[in-house]
């Protein structure tokens, strides 16, 4: 696995490393040493898969906040997404920032985001599919989110025309 830290501390991408024959190839997606050598020391606590029907689907901006904060590795197994990791670590130097990332089936990269980060995506593709593994098990008392638009971010979407849950189009501005 090759990981690429990006501007966001602690958000890395991490592409596959191909061992090739004339049968295909194999890659390692997750190796519990591998990830400890870049200072991520987690658990997988729950794995989620997020089908989405229509290109311009969007999910998010999602989180947890303490005492369930949670950590994630996501990739596509089908199709494409643009995926949104947004830092809302008050003590970070990249506080409020974002970052994009195009995820898909053909490029097989994942994305690791820590604890305290908000995640969303919009599917560039019909048929999409989204599988996440999680540090932290699901809880509906310290789920949140924050408005896909939310002027606070200015979060730039690729597709105008978006598929979006009446929750994720409801949260308040943030503050």
């Amino acid at each position: 696995m090759i990981f690429h830290e990006t501007t966001l501390k602690g958000v890395f991408l991490i592409e596959v490393e191909r061992n090739e024959d004339d049968r295909g190839f194999f890659a390692r997606t997750f190796c519990q040493k591998e990830f400890e050598s870049h200072g991520i020391n987690w658990k997988v606590s729950q794995c989620n898969i997020s089908y989405n029907r229509k290109k311009g689907t969007l999910r998010g901006m999602h989180f947890q906040i303490k005492p369930h904060e949670e950590a994630k590795l996501v990739r596509v197994t089908k199709g494409i997404v643009y995926d949104v990791i947004l830092d809302l670590r008050p003590d970070s130097p990249t506080f409020k920032n974002w970052i994009t990332i195009e995820l898909s089936s053909d490029n097989r990269k994942s994305v690791y985001i820590p604890e305290g980060l908000a995640h969303g995506f919009q599917t560039l593709q019909d048929d999409t599919e989204v599988f996440y593994q999680m540090s932290e098990l699901y809880h509906a008392e310290s789920a949140r989110g924050l408005r896909w638009n939310d002027p606070a971010f200015s979060i730039k979407w690729p597709i105008e025309e978006k598929i979006i849950s009446t929750k994720d189009s409801q949260y308040p501005d943030f503050e």
